[in-house]
């Protein structure tokens, strides 16, 4: 049950917090993968200080936290020195589970890489130690969405927010964040899906999961046994990275309805000082791309978008492994728009590059598919 809050008279109840919630105070049955999201009647401002807390509402333990006075990523190119090769031996991908960011510290190394410092936002995904630096909040017109780090909620507990005033604010003033006595709080669903036979996905919270990282963290490692995930029709704005997942099917409502999209870049999540990417295989992975599936087989895309929103290197797709296949998807990238490392298919697709298209090793056959991209080459084979 969701944890009860004192009564609050009518002279000491709290001014509204001015914005619809989602979840909504109260909610049940809601996906540990939520966003956190506010929408107001004007377009709120992010500001560089102050913290979100999500607490359990049984023990009043703070869950997840973020710091806006930490920037979000990078803004400025490194200069890697002579130092900086490919690793002399394979990139090691096994692993007896998946970490979390509950269970390792953001930025942990892995490979021959160097730990990634704790000067910007950190954000384990997919088991990626290293980490992503990300966005903790993310303004579309009068919407703010909050980017809780990944898998830090659990199934059958009740939680709560607060939002320090300062951390998003109005043009007139009118929002002073959201306390404890908000009682912004909310309850997750009961137990995960029953199998990974067909899982839906749906940013509204009446799906299986609300994003797609949620849905591919769910699927075992290697499975032999095929998994269907449907996204519906929508907008996911999410950093995706899965490594080590086969036989999955991944099907969006159409090109112009389902469209997954972030922005990364390699400024924003660069590779490590003292390792390369991409080149050779076996190599340290890429976190530049938007949408990333590495060291993966047997996968199926079809019906939807996936786009980068930065230029500069920027894949909107990245794709290393085997028996990869591409069903009328929509590609929108800058530099190498597709990093294509493998065998791969595709079929009635389209692909945008800013300047260089496609970057990759292997092989790729496209049929009745158009390629369109800004002068660049429209391949650099490896």
């Amino acid at each position: 049950m969701l944890a009860v809050l004192p009564f609050l008279s009518a002279c000491n109840q709290p001014e509204s917090p001015n914005a619809e919630l989602f979840p909504a105070a109260g909610a049940e049955n809601v996906n540990p993968d939520t966003h956190l999201v506010l929408t107001f009647t004007d377009s709120p401002i992010v500001g560089d200080s102050g913290m979100i807390r999500i607490y359990d509402a049984m023990s009043h333990q703070i869950v997840d936290s973020l710091d806006l006075s930490i920037p979000s990523g990078p803004t400025e190119s490194r200069t890697y020195g002579p130092e900086c090769d490919y690793t002399k031996i394979p990139y090691d991908y096994t692993r007896t589970h998946m970490p979390t960011n509950r269970d390792t510290r953001p930025g942990t190394p892995s490979g021959t890489a160097e730990p990634t410092p704790p000067d910007y936002q950190l954000n384990i995904i997919g088991g990626f130690t290293d980490a992503f630096h990300f966005h903790p909040i993310i303004v579309r017109d009068s919407t703010a969405t909050i980017y809780l780090h990944n898998n830090m909620l659990d199934y059958n507990h009740s939680y709560y927010v607060t939002i320090d005033e300062g951390v998003l604010t109005l043009p007139d003033h009118s929002f002073h964040g959201i306390s404890k006595e908000h009682n912004w709080s909310f309850k997750t669903k009961e137990s995960a899906p029953a199998s990974t036979d067909t899982l839906i996905v749906d940013a509204t919270g009446q799906g299986d999961f609300n994003t797609v990282q949620g849905a591919l963290d769910f699927i075992p490692d290697f499975s032999q046994k095929q998994t269907v995930i449907l996204i519906q029709a929508g907008d996911y704005e999410e950093l995706v990275y899965a490594r080590n997942k086969t036989n999955v099917k991944i099907k969006g409502a159409g090109m112009d309805r389902t469209r997954v999209h972030y922005a990364n870049n390699e400024v924003f999540n660069p590779h490590p000082l003292t390792v390369k990417t991409n080149e050779w295989p076996g190599t340290f992975p890429s976190r530049r791309a938007a949408f990333m599936l590495d060291n993966c087989s047997d996968i199926l895309l079809e019906d939807l978008t996936i786009a980068t929103d930065l230029h500069g290197q920027a894949e909107g797709l990245l794709l290393n492994g085997e028996r990869i296949a591409l069903y009328s998807v929509h590609i929108i990238g800058s530099g190498d728009a597709l990093q294509a490392n493998g065998t791969i298919y595709m079929e009635s697709c389209e692909l945008d590059g800013g300047g260089d298209t496609i970057l990759g090793r292997g092989s790729l056959f496209a049929y009745r598919s158009n390629f369109r991209n800004d002068g660049g080459p429209f391949s650099w084979v490896r």
